[in-house]
């Protein structure tokens, strides 16, 4: 494994996580704040905890998959899991202020 793929950080989870889109929404699932937690376990595991817009997101299942498979896809992650929750549920507090910002554009 090259330095490269053994430097897995938030940084780089982040990046991959802003080039992720709600379809419903022109703002990216982590400046939405969608994302509530990363974790990086024993340098090679990535644990997501995020939620959705609603339960009844209808792009509930793109996203996980995009968001595991885009991670699974940086060099040097063994396993990805994804932990979905709505405690507590979304709401429009949780944007960035990038986020806002751009909503207040639209």
């Amino acid at each position: 494994m090259s330095e490269e793929q053994n430097n897995i950080s938030k940084e780089r989870i982040i990046a991959v996580l802003q080039s992720i889109y709600d379809y419903e929404i022109p703002i990216d699932i982590y400046e939405l704040g969608l994302i509530y937690d990363i974790k990086i376990i024993d340098k090679v595991d990535v644990k997501i905890i995020m939620t959705l817009t609603s339960p009844n997101c209808p792009v509930a299942n793109y996203l996980l998959v995009e968001v595991k498979r885009k991670i699974q896809d940086l060099g040097g992650v063994r396993n990805v899991e994804i932990d979905l929750t709505f405690d507590p549920p979304w709401n429009p507090s949780m944007l960035s202020e990038a986020a806002r910002l751009k909503l207040d554009t639209l």
